[in-house]
């Protein structure tokens, strides 16, 4: 692999060549490409070609883009509704450090609050799985990019101490849990937004590169802290939730501790982009005044 990428921000203009490049290699066009996110990765879609490209910030994701490649082929074959890699040869492309994945375009649209019954069911799918079986996995870590973005992102001092030292607390009071359900292949960053439902209905699952072995109630805990927290769910669309999977992750006496750990996931996510734009920046205050316990929850913005 490269080195880091010589860009000190992670953007359109960053990412534009790192796509040309890509293409080039791959023989696909990539003149009038839509960039249609922007987060842990740039995710664009061709505008010649029925594929989407996903370029990762830096060479520290060719492991997780490596597992992608592979997680997608094998969730097919386990009959799990998944994304499928596009006719590319030799996935991932390293592209000035930049790990980049081709992907097969869905048409349709991603997921929303009436799909949260199909991520449940899509959720169990994976977690019935024979771990024994599976490709190699890592073990899960909650906190895996968690403390990078802290210490990299461009946000107040007093913001980036104050989550280093809550990190220090959870991590002392996960080593005292005890996890109700047995160890399954994860998921690993299990929110509804990683759906995609096709026009003809089906839900597919995206978004791959978290997949680990590790404890189920970490997949269950997005939904049920966006329910808590962000207040992203009515009742009714968590208790679908918990109907269509069969456990209420919030009934454990542990959640509360997962909830935490989520809430800040959701935040460190969102400050790496705080200078894309003033409505980033004030979700991100808005995330921060949560934590810190200083605004009602149920209030934040999805991105």
């Amino acid at each position: 692999m490269a080195g880091e990428p010589s860009s000190p921000t992670f953007g359109r203009e960053s990412t534009l060549p790192v796509l040309r490049e890509a293409c080039r290699r791959a023989g696909l066009p990539a003149d009038g490409a839509e960039l249609l996110r922007l987060g842990e990765n740039a995710i664009y879609r061709l505008a010649g070609a029925p594929v989407v490209v996903r370029i990762a910030r830096s060479s520290r994701r060719w492991p997780d883009a490596v597992k992608e490649v592979r997680m997608s082929r094998w969730l097919a074959e386990q009959g799990v509704r998944v994304v499928r890699l596009a006719s590319v040869d030799e996935q991932p492309f390293d592209v000035d450090g930049h790990p980049v994945t081709f992907w097969e375009y869905i048409d349709g649209r991603r997921g929303r609050p009436s799909d949260v019954g199909d991520l449940a069911r899509i959720l169990r799918s994976i977690h019935e799985l024979p771990v024994e079986q599976a490709p190699e996995l890592p073990a899960f870590d909650p906190f895996a990019r968690v403390t990078h973005r802290i210490e990299q992102s461009p946000i107040p001092e007093d913001d980036r101490a104050f989550l280093a030292q809550t990190l220090d607390k959870v991590r002392v009071q996960l080593r005292e849990l005890e996890f109700p359900l047995a160890l399954t292949v994860m998921h690993g960053d299990a929110h509804v937004q990683n759906l995609m439902v096709r026009a003809d209905g089906q839900p597919l699952v995206i978004d791959l590169e978290n997949m680990a072995i590790g404890q189920p109630e970490w997949d269950l805990n997005v939904t049920a802290t966006e329910r808590q927290v962000a207040g992203f769910w009515t009742r009714q669309q968590y208790s679908e939730f918990v109907d269509a999977y069969g456990f209420d992750v919030t009934r454990w006496s542990g959640f509360d501790t997962l909830l935490r750990v989520q809430s800040i996931k959701m935040t460190t996510w969102l400050m790496q982009n705080i200078n894309e734009g003033s409505e980033v920046r004030s979700e991100y205050e808005r995330r921060m005044r949560t934590i810190r316990g200083q605004l009602t929850s149920g209030e934040w913005r999805p991105f």
